[in-house]
């Protein structure tokens, strides 16, 4: 990521194994170990801010938590870039008050497991994500940087998926059904 801008693709894999062949054959190591992410997402009760293309989440990790806020996506690109602001607190309980006295509602819920790999001088990261649905790579950082590294794995633009969890976990209830939460 650069600046207050994320710019970023998901592809997805066939496996755990795989996709740490892969990424550990381009050269990239783990800098952030295997962890359970939790993301609740929040919303106004008439879901115009999910409908203005807006995000608001609340994400549980390793005892802490973060607040993101991710603006409209930039359209015509060919990788996922938007705004995206983001402050940490060791108490997530406050920040939920907070949004809800604000008058968010939760409107989605998701988690994955997420490692983080770099590679030494890398402005990107590779990012694996075993989450209830399958597995993906996400390519992090500069739009060039993510092109060149999804070629060095493998990869080219056809393989990209810049659709949110939430929009590919619609898709997936649509064929197989399940929970309205993306959970384990």
């Amino acid at each position: 990521m650069t600046g207050p801008f994320e710019t970023e693709v998901k592809i997805p894999i066939k496996d755990v194994e795989t996709a740490q062949r892969l990424i550990e054959s381009g050269g990239y190591r783990v800098v952030e170990p295997r962890t359970l992410q939790s993301d609740q997402v929040y919303d106004s009760p008439d879901s115009s801010f999910r409908e203005s293309g807006r995000l608001l989440r609340l994400r549980s990790e390793n005892g802490g938590a973060i607040l993101t806020y991710k603006g409209p996506v930039v359209r015509g690109l060919p990788h996922k870039s938007r705004e995206e602001l983001e402050t940490s607190a060791a108490d997530g309980a406050t920040l939920r008050l907070i949004l809800e006295r604000l008058g968010f509602v939760p409107s989605f819920r998701y988690e994955k497991y997420r490692t983080t790999f770099r590679a030494a001088e890398e402005p990107g990261i590779v990012v694996l994500d075993e989450t209830p649905i399958g597995v993906f790579l996400e390519l992090e950082g500069p739009g060039y940087w993510i092109d060149r590294a999804a070629e060095t794995l493998g990869f080219g633009a056809k393989d990209y998926v810049t659709a949110s969890y939430a929009t590919l976990y619609s898709d997936f209830l649509k064929q197989h059904g399940g929970p309205p939460d993306m959970v384990f």
